[in-house]
């Protein structure tokens, strides 16, 4: 029974119950019909699922039915336990944004101007891609422009 049970536990039993019934990341998403990587992330504990979403996959899952709850509240997002990731495929990213990551703002600047990528309006893909050297990871951002806006001091 979950009743009780904080966001990061539910994560946990969902891990293990997604292993122990052989169901993949994509069999959960498409039971839903979103988006892989988005359900992925949400399963993990960083989005809130819609109640009726939540009941599907909970189900699929033989979860309690508590957790519903659990899942469709608004969790608190990102923050990996280190400040420095250290798992290998979470660090590799976080290297490549230290070495790409000022050439990206300075490029993200000169073609749209003061701003930044939204990562509220956003999606992002995974895919597979096949390489005479060896598969490829392709990771795709896609996020809104946001333009500063800087507003003039005093109140109005």
């Amino acid at each position: 029974m979950l009743v009780g049970m904080t966001r990061n536990e539910i994560t946990e039993q969902i891990v293990v119950a997604r292993l122990a019934k052989g169901l993949t990341w994509q069999e959960l998403a498409d039971a839903i019909g979103r988006p892989v990587v988005w359900t992925t992330s949400a399963l993990l504990g960083q989005h809130p699922i819609p109640t009726e979403l939540g009941k599907v996959l909970v189900d699929m899952l033989g979860l309690d039915e508590s957790a519903v709850a659990v899942l469709a509240a608004v969790p608190m997002r990102g923050g990996l336990p280190t400040a420095v990731p250290t798992d290998p495929t979470i660090y590799r990213f976080y290297e490549a944004l230290q070495v790409y990551g000022p050439a990206i703002k300075e490029l993200i600047h000169e073609q749209f101007g003061d701003g930044i990528m939204s990562a509220i309006n956003f999606s992002v893909e995974v895919e597979k891609k096949p390489h005479p050297t060896g598969d490829r990871v392709v990771v795709t951002f896609d996020g809104k422009f946001l333009p500063y806006d800087w507003v003039s001091g005093g109140a109005q």
